[in-house]
């Protein structure tokens, strides 16, 4: 199964959306298989964000990051990378579909609530950056049988 990395930014953390977030990633189907509450640090900020370094926006996309705390998570699943990015909606909450993340909760692409890894690269190196192997669990979820062919 694919892993990917998702993150509820700060203002989603602010917002009390870490539980309506959780249900629709659960409710698709996906599995969460590690999970942590923290403030980022800017090391690991910048990190993450490194191929926006040289953009005008990057020190504040820092400083909003890791402006207060943050859940991330490893979500799994047949196609997570895809079905993540379906349920948090475009990038820009403007041309977010109703009834996604951003779509529903979001105004403004910089505060828009969520993160999930495009590319199956991405979520190898931002999973590597904010969990250990020892910290991302295995299990099986109980409707798997009726999930997958």
């Amino acid at each position: 199964m694919e892993q990917t990395y998702v993150m509820v930014k700060p203002d989603g953390v602010q917002r009390g959306l870490v539980g309506e977030i959780i249900s629709r990633i659960e409710k698709r189907g996906l599995k969460i298989v590690a999970l942590r509450m923290n403030v980022i640090s800017e090391a690991t900020a910048k990190e993450h964000y490194s191929e926006h370094a040289a953009k005008p926006f990057f020190p504040g996309l820092v400083g909003f990051i890791t402006s207060g705390p943050s859940v991330s998570m490893v979500v799994e699943g047949k196609d997570a990378i895809r079905v993540m990015r379906a349920i948090n909606g475009a990038t820009n909450p403007v041309d977010a579909a109703p009834g996604t993340v951003r779509g529903d909760f979001a105004l403004d692409v910089g505060r828009n609530v969520v993160h999930a890894s495009d590319s199956p690269e991405a979520a190898a190196r931002e999973i590597a950056i904010h969990f250990k192997d020892s910290e991302i669990g295995n299990y099986s979820r109980i409707d798997e049988v009726c999930l997958y062919e």
